[in-house]
C-alpha cells in the first residue's frame, strides 16, 4: 500500500511538468522576531544600529558588522558555521591606525557596507554619514584583515568638483541599477526618497561624473518616490521573482515596506508599497525605531533572511521560513524532497521526519501526503 500510494503521487507530478518555481512567486516569507545575541546577551549597540552580515575576515564564515550610533563600526566576528552562526565579542574597525569614526548627528552615527570599490581585491568600506555625504575607506591591510585609510568623500559632476549629499541621513548601498555591468550608489535619506548616482566611468573604481549633486530620483507612477514617514533606507533585489529589481526600504516609524519593479530590470519604476510581514504581522517596531534592512542569508539555506537596525541599538533577525516540504532547503519542493519524505512515510522519527509531520500529529501518514503533494505541484508550470 505504502509503495502504491507514493508511486501514484510521483508519476502525477513527473507527468505534469519538469521545470519547478517558487510557488507563491516570493522570496520573502519571514517568521517571528529574534535578537542576535553574542554570549547569551543581545547585541546592544547603544544606539541606531546599521548591520550587515558580511565576510569581514574571509574565513567562509559570514560575519556582523555594525554601524552604531557613536559614529564606529563594531565587527563581531562568527566563530560559529555558516548554517548556525555564533558571535565573538566586537572590536572596532581601524582607519589610520585608531578607531574609524563618522561624526554622529540626530539618529544616524554611520551607515556601513562593505563593497569591492577599487581593482586590488581587498574588501573596502563604504559609509554613508549623517550629514549627507558617503566615504569610501579603502583597505590598506589585507583581504583577511582589513584596515583602513583616512577615508575619502564620494564626489559627483564634471571632473568631480562636489561631495555627493543627499542632504541628510545618507544610507548606502551599492549595486547596479541600470544593468549595464557597472555598480552604482543607490541612497536613502532623511528625505524619504532613493537618490540614484549611476556609474559613468568604466566600471572601476566608478565615477559619477554625470551626477548632480542630490543625484536623480527614482520615480513611483511618474513621481518622485518618498518613503512615507521619510528616512529612506534601500535595499535592492529581486523580492518577487520576476527577473527584476525591486526595492525595500525601512522607514522612520521602524516598518519594512516593499515596492515592486513595474518597469524594466534596466529602468525600474516602482508601484504603490505594501508591508512586510513577520509571522503574519507587519513588522513595525516600537518606540522610535528608523528601521535600517539588510538581507542576506543567515544559514545556508535558500531563504533570505532579513537584519535590521533600530534605535535600540540591537539587531533584529527575521529568519525566511521554508516552503513546507521543502525537506533539504535548497529552496524548491521537488524529487530530492520527496525521497527524503518517502523514507519518513508512516513514521515520525528524528528531526526529518518533524518536518515531514505537516499536520502536527505526530505520524507521517496520507495527510501529510495530500499536504506535500499540494506544495510540490503548485510550483509547477
Amino acid at each position: 500500500m505504502k509503495r502504491t500510494v507514493l508511486a501514484i503521487l510521483l508519476a502525477c507530478v513527473l507527468t505534469a511538468a519538469s521545470t519547478r518555481v517558487f510557488a507563491d512567486g516570493s522570496l520573502l516569507n519571514l517568521g517571528p522576531e529574534e535578537l542576535v545575541q553574542t554570549g547569551g546577551v543581545d547585541i546592544d549597540v547603544g544606539t541606531y544600529s546599521v548591520p550587515s552580515f558580511d565576510y569581514w575576515d574571509s574565513d567562509d564564515h559570514k560575519d556582523l558588522i555594525v554601524g552604531a550610533g557613536n559614529g564606529k563600526v563594531r565587527v563581531y566576528l562568527n566563530v560559529g558555521t555558516e548554517s548556525d552562526p555564533q558571535f565573538s565579542d566586537y572590536f572596532y574597525a581601524q582607519s589610520n591606525g585608531s578607531d574609524l569614526y563618522c561624526p554622529p548627528s540626530g539618529c544616524l552615527g554611520c551607515f556601513p557596507r562593505l563593497v569591492y570599490w577599487d581593482a586590488d581585491d581587498r574588501k573596502d568600506l563604504l559609509v554613508g554619514l549623517a550629514d549627507g555625504t558617503v566615504k569610501i575607506f579603502l583597505n590598506i591591510g589585507t583581504e583577511e584583515n582589513p584596515t583602513f585609510d583616512a577615508g575619502a568623500n564620494i564626489r559627483v559632476g564634471d571632473l568631480g568638483v562636489w561631495n555627493l549629499d543627499v542632504g541628510t541621513r545618507a544610507t548606502p548601498t551599492f549595486v547596479d541599477w541600470n544593468s549595464d555591468g557597472m555598480t552604482d550608489l543607490v541612497i536613502g535619506a532623511l528625505d524619504g526618497k532613493i537618490h540614484i548616482y549611476l556609474n559613468d566611468g568604466d566600471g572601476i573604481p566608478p565615477s559619477f561624473y554625470y551626477s548632480p549633486l542630490a543625484g536623480d530620483f527614482a520615480q513611483q507612477d511618474d513621481w518622485d518616490l518618498i518613503v512615507p514617514s521619510s528616512r529612506s533606507s534601500p535595499v535592492i533585489l529581486d523580492v518577487d521573482g520576476d527577473g527584476k529589481k525591486d526595492l525595500l526600504t525601512g522607514n522612520t516609524n521602524g516598518q519594512l515596506l516593499f515596492y515592486s519593479n513595474m518597469g524594466t530590470d534596466e529602468a525600474p519604476i516602482f508601484s504603490g508599497y505594501s508591508l512586510v510581514e513577520s509571522n503574519g504581522v507587519p513588522i513595525d517596531l516600537v518606540g522610535s525605531p528608523r528601521s535600517r534592512p539588510f538581507v542576506c542569508y543567515w544559514t545556508e539555506d535558500a531563504y533570505p533572511d532579513v537584519l535590521i537596525g533600530a534605535s535600540d541599538g540591537k539587531v533584529h533577525l527575521y529568519r525566511g521560513i521554508p516552503t513546507p516540504g521543502d525537506m533539504d532547503g535548497d529552496g524548491d519542493v521537488d524529487l530530492a524532497d520527496f525521497s527524503v519524505f518517502a523514507a519518513c512515510w508512516n513514521q515520525a522519527d528524528g528531526a526529518q521526519c518533524d518536518d515531514a509531520d505537516f499536520t502536527g500529529d505526530g505520524q507521517v501518514n496520507a495527510d501529510d501526503l495530500h499536504q506535500f503533494a499540494a506544495n510540490w505541484l503548485t510550483g509547477i508550470q
